[in-house]
């Protein structure tokens, strides 16, 4: 404890290898690493799954078992070819391995030339005996691709998404912020009353009130839009709770000395307790960033021309001329995933400073 009676700031390290027991580990201590352990595992395998999948090429990613790393078959440029030959381990009869071509393949058996001897000619081998030679191969043509097939409609969904996600956030801090002060700070007859009932929305599935956002954005003519995706979701119940929570634990004295200096109500929010609510407000933030970046049901609903597209409606809907290229699929999941990834990573300490903070009377 400090001279203050603040608690003095635990290092990560230590925080992360205290022990329950004292010097000696706990048997609890190791069922709480293991549970972690499990609980990072499952949340984070399918994450890195698609991020190392977006190195893949379209062959790797086709084939059964599939492969942890991004790999490819090693191939040969063989005289009287045209394309490159796939090169194979083949074990002989006598228990000798040696490398071939593979020419083609009809069922379980493959048609193959030495590709230092081709004019030795073609021989069959059985598909059983023969292993391909695979290379680590990081497939970045799935990104180079990507940006030049779809780099106009990427640029605009991004700009779309960002434009949005930023607009939003901004309105969306300075109106929960706002009725977190006025419940809060004020004392009036029905103030509890009316954080119910904003508290009360959140039993409402997203999904009842579509039909209603739709027709109202439809008649005020914001449809295609990124208004008609911003406006209808300026405020919500989530962030004026944990505020109003943050707020109270602002001292009072504080807000009355604001007073006796003839300092106004706007200015004591603006100049007084704004500054004071920094972690709740990067708390707000953050879950308003994932929400708007992730959004898909209400674009999809509201934004219908491709130009207005948000990044998780072309992510939706992309496809190229040959059809739906897994490869370069995985490259825009993880560009899109990326900045929120990079964002959370970041400023995750003002979450768990920010909650805690919220539980405090």
């Amino acid at each position: 404890m400090t001279e203050a009676g603040v608690t003095a700031p635990v290092p990560v390290g230590a925080f992360l290898t205290r022990k329950r027991g004292g010097i000696r580990a706990d048997w609890t201590d190791w069922l709480t690493y293991a549970y972690l352990s499990l609980g990072a595992v499952v949340m984070l395998a399918p994450v890195l799954w698609v991020a190392i999948s977006s190195f893949k090429s379209e062959a790797n990613l086709l084939e059964f078992p599939p492969t942890l790393v991004p790999e490819s078959f090693e191939s040969v440029q063989v005289d009287g070819y045209k394309r490159p030959l796939t090169l194979f381990k083949v074990t002989k009869e006598d228990g000798s391995v040696v490398t071939l071509a593979q020419v083609s393949r009809v069922g379980i058996e493959a048609t193959m030339i030495d590709p230092a001897k081709p004019e030795a000619g073609r021989m069959t081998v059985p598909i059983e005996r023969a292993q391909p030679i695979r290379k680590y191969h990081i497939a970045v043509e799935n990104y180079r691709q990507l940006i030049a097939s779809a780099g106009g409609k990427i640029g605009s969904s991004i700009y779309n998404t960002v434009f949005i996600t930023v607009v939003a956030t901004l309105i969306t801090l300075v109106m929960n912020s706002m009725a977190a002060f006025s419940l809060s700070i004020y004392r009036f007859p029905g103030s509890s009353v009316a954080l119910m009932l904003i508290l009360a929305t959140l039993m409402v599935p997203a999904t009842v009130v579509l039909v209603p956002i739709y027709l109202i954005v439809s008649e005020l003519g914001l449809a295609n839009t990124p208004w008609g995706i911003i406006l209808p979701v300026i405020s919500t119940p989530t962030g004026v709770f944990l505020l109003r929570q943050y707020m109270l634990t602002l001292p009072s004295e504080l807000i009355e000395a604001a007073r006796m200096d003839h300092a106004s109500e706007w200015r004591i929010y603006w100049k007084v307790v704004l500054p004071l609510c920094t972690p709740a407000l990067a708390v707000v933030a953050i879950f308003s960033i994932m929400s708007r970046w992730n959004e898909f049901l209400l674009p999809l609903i509201i934004l219908t021309e491709p130009g207005s597209q948000t990044l998780q409606l072309a992510l939706a809907g992309y496809t190229d001329e040959n059809g739906i290229h897994y490869g370069m699929l995985l490259a825009m999941t993880t560009l899109t995933a990326l900045p929120l990834a990079l964002a959370f990573i970041f400023l995750q300490r003002y979450i768990t400073t920010g909650i805690a903070s919220t539980g405090i009377k």
